[in-house]
């Protein structure tokens, strides 16, 4: 019994996953744009080396580069000219990202009432701002329509009805959009899929509720119907379903257009736009995405003979992901025996589903690098995993690393940013990772580490 082979990895790995040619090199377009290694294969963020960088705040921990993500705020925001594009904070969002967010011009999305406190404490303009979710409690409601938010995104009847009475309460009137399902089946996990039936979010338009909804918004005084929000998934690396999104979504504007006589102004197309977590992924340029869904939206436009709205997208994931890494130790390797007389490396880090739930929850495919010096061995194939008690709790599922893997070595693993700290959990009461924003050279925690004293203060005895 044995190691699989040198090359020899038939029925043990997926079939993208390929032995690299150089296990010590970076894949580019998986890492920030900082990211290098040096000729001793230590790995630099930001100007920094990582082993320097997560010496004073231990690992593991989440690296941010902040020029990374300015960057690609920036894509979005000169790619998609002409739109109104908002960052969806649920990727990950704190009160140094929602300024940087603003300091480039974006709008900031947010989903409950945590993710506005802490864009108001950023000095984000609220009318910059847009609220979603499928239960806005009333006094969530008041306090978004009380600071101002610029669109609420309604997803219920009942939350039509909330807002009508706060709105009526305070005295203003409301923008809101309806959020619609088009009934869209995204190629990608169920559970990040959300413009087909079958699911809780939205209005269908297939069943009619979507129009009743516009007909509703449009009877209530302090309600002011801004436009339809269409969000058909996550994930998602080509334009067909926005194609047929838009279609259906379009044919529903231009009916509320002749039967409620109200021309809606804007129109929503959600975000959803994928990254590389792997090299089986090929992310397309914002430009390009911008230039394919202007296309198509302008297309069924004319074919229905109505203005184009003004657009609005909402990308968190293709922003983050990729200008954030998370580093681990090592603690332990073994090699576990296989079917056909082989082994699979294991290789358990200190971190885990607690930092990164998306492999346990998605099945999510991540890569990753020895990231504190350099290995001449031989590539094996290996599975990193957390140290949690569940034999789910998977960091990356299949990758080469150095067949010289050993404790006390650094892993990185990019593409981190988007839903690896925002789903972070006290899984095991352990303590969520800090977050350290790098650039030109210098770092800043920017989410510090918690501590048992924060995980004790809740616990009242």
């Amino acid at each position: 019994m044995g190691r699989v082979p040198p090359g020899d990895y038939a029925g043990t790995s997926p079939h993208w996953l390929r032995e690299p040619a150089d296990v010590n090199a970076l894949v580019p377009v998986l890492w920030p744009a900082s990211a290098r290694k040096d000729d001793d294969g230590v790995l630099h963020v930001g100007g920094l080396a990582v082993p320097d960088l997560v010496a004073d705040v231990n690992t593991p921990a989440y690296v941010l580069d902040e020029d990374d993500f300015r960057s690609r705020a920036r894509a979005f925001r000169d790619g998609f000219a002409g739109y109104d594009v908002y960052y969806a904070g649920k990727a990950f969002l704190c009160t140094a990202v929602a300024r940087w967010v603003a300091e480039e011009g974006l709008c900031l999305d947010v989903c409950s009432d945590g993710e506005l406190t802490v864009a108001l404490r950023a000095g984000t303009d609220p009318a910059r701002i847009g609220y979603h979710g499928n239960n806005k409690t009333a006094m969530e409601l008041r306090r978004a329509v009380d600071a101002g938010v610029g669109r609420i995104i309604v997803d219920s009847f009942h939350e039509i009805e909330r807002v009508a009475d706060v709105a009526r309460q305070l005295g203003v009137r409301q923008g809101v959009m309806i959020r619609v399902t088009a009934g869209v089946e995204a190629h990608t996990h169920e559970f990040i899929a959300t413009a087909h039936e079958d699911q809780k979010f939205g209005f269908s338009i297939s069943s009619g509720d979507a129009f009743e909804a516009a007909s509703r918004v449009v009877a209530q005084d302090g309600l002011e119907l801004r436009g339809l929000h269409s969000h058909i998934g996550s994930q998602i690396f080509d334009t067909s379903g926005w194609e047929v999104a838009a279609r259906r979504v379009l044919a529903l504007h231009a009916r509320i257009a002749v039967e409620l006589d109200v021309v809606l102004p804007e129109l929503d197309l959600g975000g959803g736009f994928g990254i590389a977590y792997t090299t089986q992924d090929t992310p397309a340029a914002p430009a390009d995405l911008a230039e394919q869904i202007t296309k198509i939206v302008a297309g069924e436009c004319a074919a229905l003979g109505i203005a184009v709205p003004h657009l609005s997208v909402e990308p968190g994931r293709a922003i983050v992901g990729p200008a954030m890494c998370t580093v681990y130790t090592v603690g332990t390797v073994k090699e576990v025996a296989l079917d056909g007389g082989a082994t699979r490396t294991y290789v358990s880090v200190d971190g885990g589903m607690s930092d990164n739930i998306r492999p346990a929850l998605y099945d999510a495919d991540y890569s990753c690098t020895l990231a504190s010096r350099a290995s001449t061995a031989t590539p094996v194939l290996a599975r990193v995993v957390g140290k949690h008690c569940e034999s789910g709790d998977i960091v990356v599922k299949d990758e080469f690393l150095p067949g010289d893997i050993a404790p006390g070595d650094l892993l990185a693993v990019p593409g981190t940013g988007a839903y690896g700290r925002s789903m972070a959990s006290n899984y095991n009461h352990a303590l969520r990772p800090p977050v350290v924003a790098v650039k030109d050279g210098q770092a800043r925690v920017v989410v510090r580490r918690e501590t048992v004293e924060d995980l004790l203060a809740t616990d009242i005895g």
